[in-house]
């Protein structure tokens, strides 16, 4: 082995269950709960019938995890949905998913987090009278600027990136116990109008389909319940941390957001939530008083928390994807010295940049996000093919087979609902964008096409960012190394 991998190097396992949990924890937690519940509430037209929303999201993601925690106890690769479709269908659905999530899907949800984070900072600025510039334009320069630090961090340590992950974690928690709080404080004043058993219900949407967008709503703000997946090569006993991080970490945002979201109708009617554009901050300015500035600066928090475990764990699918021969070379290799996939990091970094130069980038991602639940249909449904083609692996966690089926019908629903609901021509414009993956795949994967100067791009990327080649290892291999030395 030794031979075979002479002058290569690996990723290092430096995360914890308690940074898996914070991974986990702080990408869910980014803006959806601060902006979320107005979409719900809309959608669903009651009290009663948003918080059920809210407790079905957090199922069927707790479902989703599930399945991916089994998928992660026995394909140990980092990557997620990637490596995942790559052993159950092969590297074609495996690379659509790779070109799609490293172009659109990944770095869009790195830009959207990232200019939430901007509006804030702006807003803070416009406020202070900042030199008379647009908020538009501070809002975008702030984004980049987080966005540009957090690279940096990633870039130079493992245990730096953990670290903000936790500290940030930290910190969106304790704006989410002040609302909490706040709330109690409020039902025992007697402020229990909309909350009240009675009349929770009242006004409930009969519409079938505006629970379907409700539940986008919904699982927007759950979004990142699989992004421990992405880092399962770096992550501690993963048959041990992945799952008890992940039966953690999502109970734990469930139960967060529920409570949350009852303490937000403590302050605020149905009819007042719909007319806020960010119902924390209307929330805050009513009972907060000249402490309210506090839940803005918490959400700056959050937004740059959930950012960084985004670029964090969309890093390793890039990493991941060009260990396999999927991707350019340069995106496999690892810094010599520091363990982080430098140039993967890099390059997430720059596209989400570039998808801040756009107006309504946003609208874009919103037709992807039906072939977003397409790949995380397919991704589960690789529990029940791996079962099928591979009884014989061991499996330290094992399913209930009902539970894949749950969530692979349900992901067919979020994909055929949009279409049939509100078929527009955007939705096939970016099915094609998806597959036309498959115009690069046939020459340069399948047919091994690398164009001569490639080889001297490669090499001058690798001597300037000081990377090397990498490979996987299993934990097995590591300790075996680890008792040799």
């Amino acid at each position: 082995m030794e031979d075979k991998h002479k002058g290569k190097v690996h990723l290092q396992r430096q995360v914890g269950l308690l940074s898996g949990i914070a991974l986990i924890v702080g990408t869910m937690i980014g803006s959806g709960i601060f902006v979320s519940p107005v979409g719900i509430i809309r959608q669903t037209g009651s009290v009663g019938m948003s918080l059920v929303i809210w407790l079905l999201c957090g199922v069927l993601s707790t479902f989703g995890a599930l399945c991916y925690a089994e998928l992660g106890t026995i394909i140990l690769k980092s990557g997620a949905e990637y490596v995942y479709l790559y052993e159950a269908f092969g590297p074609i659905p495996a690379y659509i998913f790779a070109w799609s999530s490293t172009l659109v899907f990944k770095t869009a949800q790195m830009s959207i987090i990232s200019i939430t984070f901007g509006a804030y900072m702006a807003e803070a600025l416009v406020s202070s009278d900042c030199g008379g510039a647009s908020p538009e334009l501070l809002a975008k320069l702030s984004a980049v600027l987080a966005i540009l630090i957090i690279t940096f961090i990633n870039c130079m340590s493992v245990k730096w990136a953990t670290s903000v992950q936790n500290i940030f974690t930290v910190a969106k928690l304790l704006a989410l116990l002040i609302i909490f709080i706040v709330g109690v404080v409020r039902i025992f004043q007697g402020y229990t109008d909309y909350i009240s058993p009675s009349t929770i219900f009242e006004g409930s949407s009969s519409d079938v389909f505006s629970y379907g967008i409700a539940f986008y709503q919904g699982l927007w703000a759950y979004d990142g319940w699989n992004q421990l997946n992405y880092i399962t090569e770096e992550l501690v006993n993963p048959y041990r941390n992945l799952p008890l991080a992940i039966l953690i970490g999502i109970p734990m945002v469930t139960v967060v957001y529920i409570l949350v979201n009852i303490a937000y109708f403590t302050v605020l009617s149905p009819v007042e939530m719909l007319s806020s554009s960010a119902v924390a901050i209307t929330f805050a300015n009513r009972t907060l008083g000249p402490m309210a500035w506090i839940i803005p600066f918490f959400v700056c928090c959050s937004t740059f928390g959930a950012a960084n475990g985004t670029i964090f764990a969309a890093s390793r699918l890039c990493h991941v994807a060009g260990r396999e021969g999927q991707l350019v070379e340069i995106l496999s290799m690892v810094h010599v010295r520091r363990y982080t996939p430098t140039p993967s990091i890099i390059f997430t970094a720059i596209v989400s940049i570039l998808m801040l130069i756009p107006n309504d980038f946003d609208t874009l991602v919103n037709y992807f996000s039906f072939t977003a639940w397409m790949f995380y249909g397919l991704t589960t449904a690789s529990v029940l093919v791996l079962r099928v083609t591979h009884p014989d692996w061991t499996r330290p966690i094992k399913v209930p087979i009902v539970i894949p089926i749950i969530v692979v019908v349900a992901s067919v629903y979020f994909v055929l609902a949009p279409i049939i609901n509100e078929p527009q021509l955007e939705f096939l414009y970016a099915a094609l964008f998806v597959f036309s993956g498959l115009l690069f795949y046939f020459p340069f994967i399948y047919l091994g096409y690398r164009p001569r100067i490639m080889k001297h791009i490669t090499i001058f990327l690798q001597l300037l960012l000081e990377v090397a080649p990498s490979y996987y290892s299993t934990p097995e291999e590591e300790l075996e190394e680890q008792t040799k030395s």
